[in-house]
């Protein structure tokens, strides 16, 4: 009986303890691995053309080559697309011009000429808001070219718009002097692929295989 206990003795404890390990491995739960979470995309700004960059654009354009225009988005108008009774030859019905896009648009006019660059076209939107910012820069007659009409609110014409000004751009390129071309960011964006603010212009012109090339920005004045 005594050596009973003591054997029991020797092997009590070490059973016991095995048993709690494998009953504690059982219930165990390994924490689940954790990964860094990826950052967020952001979104990338929209940063200004350089002052050295964009004397580089003006010298281009004063350099009179052909094929070059210029996309410029209308001066600055308050608000985003138009009132539902919207109607094209009513300028009551849309969004206009503040004080400060008009003057932009006068600023604009002024950096051409201070630079005596050729204006060999200007065309605009049929938008009253592209209209007077094409005739404020009293760069020339102002032509109505449907084809850079706002799409803001029907973008099923956006293909065929946009179609109808790259091939545009590349019939012109053999044209000497500039065309300006006044209209809305998003038929620039859709060209471009740029988000250009109010007033600011992208520099545009198609190369030997007329594909639209960005030649670069110019700044809202």
């Amino acid at each position: 009986m005594f050596l009973f206990r003591q054997s029991f003795k020797h092997f009590h404890w070490p059973i016991a303890f095995i048993l709690l390990v494998l009953v504690a491995g059982c219930s165990f739960t390994p924490s689940p691995t954790l990964h860094p979470t990826p950052p967020t995309p952001s979104a990338i700004a929209s940063s200004p053309t350089t002052s050295a960059k964009q004397e580089d654009i003006w010298s281009l354009l004063q350099q009179g080559e052909p094929g070059y225009v210029v996309m410029m988005r209308h001066g600055i108008a308050p608000g985003t697309g138009d009132p539902p009774n919207f109607r094209v030859e009513d300028c009551t019905t849309q969004r206009n011009l503040s004080a400060e896009g008009r003057a932009q648009a006068v600023r604009m006019g002024e950096a051409f000429r201070r630079r005596n660059i050729r204006v060999a076209r200007i065309l605009s939107s049929q938008w009253c808001r592209c209209l007077e910012t094409a005739r404020l820069m009293n760069l020339g007659t102002v032509e109505a070219f449907p084809a850079i009409n706002s799409f803001f609110s029907d973008r099923l014409t956006e293909p065929m718009q946009t179609a109808q000004v790259r091939q545009f751009i590349a019939d012109n390129r053999s044209t000497p002097g500039v065309i300006i071309l006044v209209t809305h960011q998003v038929n620039i964006t859709a060209i471009a692929e740029i988000a250009p603010q109010s007033g600011e212009s992208v520099v545009l012109r198609a190369n030997q295989q007329d594909q639209v090339e960005l030649v670069g920005r110019i700044n809202a004045l």
